[in-house]
């Protein structure tokens, strides 16, 4: 059964049904909908269950029916009960209209409806105008009902590459202290949505602007202000450093955790003494524990985790394999083949890393030469084994071997 089929089974028991949310913001601004969610008015609970009893219900706060794969929620107002993003209570009613449903929203660009039947664009707040100035605008003052929206609202800003209103700004603002609500669970939901984004800077450069960042992000907030040599880092200040480096990384990887290792790349730079600023000796290996700490506190994945500390640990030494003496390359190189992050991965965020794009030896490229060439295996075809001359001196033929390929070949 269609949406068109459903529609018309709705309308048959007096009911309309509405396209709502991002669907609707996304065909407006010509972007295909990965995700689609429906709202129907006019009916009840048992109606909706008379007319599609094989409908599946989810959802605990309030039911979401889930008709041949489409996600049909019933209309419905929201009234703050308590602090944070859960204190709310929930009324569904068939006399609730498309209208003041969709004034619960957080901001006009996601509340806007269509009739699936009619295909009629409802837009009491003014969202299509928005869309077009590319402004990011609380639909009423209830958004400050939410904290968790001041991250929606800078998530969708890095998404779109929209603008936020100043009154929603201010909105945000005053939400600092009730942001300490927001679970990690939440948080980090979010945070991989941001960085899922074409520019993931944007987020944090918002929650930057709304005095924000340090409530579940002290350790990107510390960077702020962090001085560094200006012959390396003419970009600034630490923090706009890794803002720079988590983008560029971003443009040549999907890959949300490598995405994450990028932002964490130098938190080490914040516990730098003030004595030897603005050099930043050491902070490769102190930022391990910021790393660490920032990844349990949020519940992060271990794989974010994994791949943060990685970089963290040995960015540095990636960034100098360019002078590095063969042996100690093919060493390096079967080291960091064995992380979680890989040697592509750690080649990207290198790249980023430097700010006055030096001419680099590429470390995959040469990898992929002596990983095929010289092996465990070819150096056993040998004659020679762990088992006759010991795990380290194996390992040295190895390095031996393959030195000798990086030397014709770089």
């Amino acid at each position: 059964m269609d949406e068109i089929s459903i529609a018309n089974k709705i309308k048959n028991i007096g009911g309309k049904l509405y396209l709502v949310g991002g669907a609707v913001r996304d065909e407006l601004m010509g972007i295909c909908p990965q995700d689609k969610d429906y709202c129907v008015t006019g009916v009840s609970k048992e109606d909706i269950i008379k007319s599609f009893p094989e409908a599946k219900i989810v959802g605990k706060d309030f039911p979401v029916y889930i008709i041949d794969g489409c996600e049909v929620a019933l209309a419905r107002k929201e009234y703050k009960i308590a602090n944070g993003y859960k204190g709310f209570e929930v009324e569904t009613s068939k006399e609730i209209n498309i209208v003041e449903d969709l004034k619960r929203r957080d901001i006009t660009i996601n509340a806007i409806a269509k009739d699936v039947l009619t295909e009629e664009i409802i837009d009491p707040f003014g969202g299509i105008q928005d869309i077009k100035n590319k402004v990011i605008r609380s639909v009423s003052s209830a958004f400050k009902e939410d904290p968790l929206r001041v991250y929606r609202v800078a998530r969708f800003a890095a998404k779109l590459d929209f603008a936020v209103e100043k009154d929603t700004i201010y909105m945000m603002k005053s939400l600092k202290n009730e942001m300490k609500y927001i679970t990690s669970e939440r948080v980090y939901e979010e945070l991989k949505k941001a960085l899922q984004t074409d520019k993931p800077s944007i987020f944090f450069n918002i929650l930057r602007q709304v005095d924000v960042l340090d409530v579940h992000f002290k350790e990107i907030y510390d960077l702020i202000g962090v001085v560094q040599p200006q012959k390396y880092h003419p970009e600034g200040d630490v923090y706009a450093h890794t803002m720079i480096v988590l983008d560029n990384v971003s443009k040549n990887t999907s890959d949300v955790s490598v995405r994450f290792a990028a932002l964490v790349h130098d938190l080490g730079k914040a516990k730098t003494p003030k004595e030897i600023l603005p050099q930043h000796i050491g902070h490769d290996e102190a930022g391990v524990e910021l790393v660490v700490n920032m990844c349990n506190r949020l519940k992060l994945p271990t794989l974010w985790k994994k791949r943060g500390v990685e970089v963290s640990k040995y960015h540095m030494k990636a960034g100098i394999y360019s002078g590095m003496r063969p042996y100690k390359k093919a060493k390096f190189l079967n080291m960091l083949n064995r992380t979680s992050i890989g040697i592509k991965n750690m080649e990207y965020i290198v790249d980023a890393d430097d700010m006055l794009k030096r001419p680099k030896i590429s470390m995959s490229n040469t990898a992929n030469i002596i990983f095929s060439r010289v092996n465990g295996k070819s150096i056993i075809d040998k004659g020679i084994s762990v088992e006759k001359v010991g795990k380290d001196e194996f390992l040295n033929k190895l390095y031996e071997e393959q030195a000798k390929i990086i030397k014709e070949i770089e």
